[in-house]
């Protein structure tokens, strides 16, 4: 696991069980601003295209101890230029 730059904890999304990826994916593209308005996709298309931003390494599982919340982060918002 690696520290993010602000807080939390980066969790490679393959280390968790497919139940907590799949609720987690659900739960984020369920809230409120996370559907653009152009194009209307179903709740599994837009899980499917987080999950392969997650595949493809352009976004990442940011875990928050003080909050105890997971939350998807697009790398380029974690800094990753900097080596931990």
């Amino acid at each position: 696991m690696v520290q993010g730059r602000d807080k939390g904890v980066i969790v490679p999304h393959d280390q968790l069980s497919p139940e907590a990826l799949k609720g987690l994916l659900e739960e984020f593209v369920s809230r409120d601003g996370t559907d653009s308005g152009y194009i209307k996709l179903t709740l599994q298309q837009r899980v499917d295209q987080v999950k392969r931003q997650l595949d493809r390494g352009e976004a990442v599982v940011v875990f928050d101890p003080v909050t105890q919340s997971a939350n998807i982060v697009p790398l380029k918002e974690i800094g990753q230029g900097e080596s931990s």
